[in-house]
């Protein structure tokens, strides 16, 4: 809840507020419990000598004030920031109990989702709101009057109120997270403010907390998933990454390094474009890249041509997944190559006729039934075996097939043969 809607909240509530500068006279209020701003005005202005009187401290906690025959539980605190410096700003709550009960202040604070306390310099609570009490499983009325090691073990007890000595001796606020023993015994966090207050005669330790033990819960489950993923990328033998949203090999494993004939420490923290070759399979691993960290996917499988250090090619499958949240400046996306073929040496470019005729060759065929299969002239067959002969350096029908093989151009883990970069099982090309 941020400020204008805390404003929006009093304004149905018998409370009002104020904000005062100190030299312009400049004053702001709200709330509901007064009908119109001029008596609220006049209600601040029977407060003035209370709030710039000689014995006034800020933030010396609840004090009464009577006003046209009703009495509010006043808390105000001193201006020191910019234009408001001298100036002051407060809440007022009206109560029903009689003027020297400090605790009518509760009627208020009782609304608060967070969790607030007051306990006394011997630790024992003088007043508490039914979220505090809720957090140990008990009702602000068993809560009241007794000592806090009645709730918390001797080990945290003794902490709690280390920390409230160090609060009243240090005079104020302190911003910090705590442990506490929940009511099933598992552990929770909090996370706020704890504040010397005067209450009544007694000057005490005040404290107001939001319960974050969901939040420590998921930073855990991270932390675990984390583990898990540097499990996988350590033991598990594949070769795998993780990328920054950038782009950049943020980690990797030992196996990623030994494809890429790198040492690890090297790979680290390159450009991951720099291991792709320049083939079309690049361009659409940039789109699905833009998918993921743009938040429109959560998981891709894509195909990839990487180039190693000896500048040999090699086809990957690989698997992409992302972690963290789209806009989370600690997003990073996994990159797991689920199979990859042999290295070989760079290739020129080849129409899909000529790959088709390799595959064909590869499959037995004369040249007769490669015309016959294209649906080609035996004219244009020959031409295209010349050319091949030309472009991998092989003089021979079988030395066409075994170059094909050795520069990845067609697969070796199928029949019929066909191209690595064919869209389906069936496909030659």
């Amino acid at each position: 809840m941020d400020e204008a809607d805390f404003k929006t909240l009093l304004a149905h509530l018998p409370v009002s507020w104020w904000e005062a500068d100190g030299g312009s006279g400049r004053v702001e209020t709200g709330g509901g419990a007064f009908a119109d701003e001029r008596a609220a005005r006049r209600f601040l202005e029977s407060l003035r000598p209370q709030l710039t009187g000689p014995s006034a401290r800020p933030g010396d906690g609840p004090c009464q004030a009577r006003f046209e025959g009703r009495t509010f539980c006043v808390n105000w605190w001193a201006r020191g920031d910019g234009e408001r410096r001298g100036g002051s700003r407060g809440v007022a709550v009206e109560v029903g109990g009689a003027p020297a009960d400090p605790g009518g202040y509760a009627s208020f604070a009782d609304l608060s989702p967070a969790a607030v306390f007051v306990r006394d310099p011997a630790g024992r609570y003088v007043w508490a709101n039914h979220a505090y009490a809720h957090l140990y499983g008990t009702t602000r009325d068993r809560l009241i009057g007794r000592h806090l090691t009645e709730f918390d073990d001797p080990e945290d007890a003794a902490r709690f109120l280390a920390l409230d000595e160090e609060v009243l001796t240090a005079g104020h606020s302190v911003r910090h997270t705590l442990v506490y023993r929940r009511s099933d015994g598992s552990p929770g966090h909090a996370a706020g403010y704890r504040f010397p207050v005067s209450w009544g005669a007694l000057r005490c330790v005040a404290g107001t907390y939001v319960d974050v033990s969901e939040y420590f819960h998921a930073l855990d489950q991270r932390r675990r998933a984390e583990e898990d993923l540097r499990a996988l990328r350590d033991h598990s033998g594949l070769p795998c990454l993780r990328l920054t949203a950038d782009g950049v090999v943020g980690e990797a494993s030992t196996a990623a390094a030994e494809l890429l004939r790198v040492r690890l420490r090297d790979l680290v923290g390159s450009p991951a474009d720099a291991l792709l070759a320049e083939t079309p399979e690049r361009a659409a691993l940039h789109a699905i890249w833009a998918d993921l960290v743009g938040g429109r996917r959560r998981s891709a499988q894509s195909g990839a041509v990487l180039v190693d250090a000896q500048r040999r090619r090699r086809r990957v499958w690989v698997r992409l997944s992302v972690v963290g949240r789209a806009r989370d400046r600690d997003l990073g996306v996994w990159a797991v190559v689920t199979r990859h073929g042999l290295s070989h040496e760079p290739h020129p470019p080849l129409t899909a006729a000529q790959v088709r005729i390799l595959a064909l060759l590869a499959g037995g065929c004369s040249n007769a039934g490669v015309a016959e299969a294209l649906h080609l002239s035996r004219q244009t067959v020959d031409y295209h075996l010349a050319r091949l002969r030309q472009l991998l350096g092989a003089a021979t029908r079988p030395a066409l097939v075994a170059r094909a093989y050795v520069l990845g151009i067609l697969s070796p883990q199928c029949w019929p043969p066909r191209s690595t970069t064919a869209a389906y099982p069936l496909s030659p090309a």
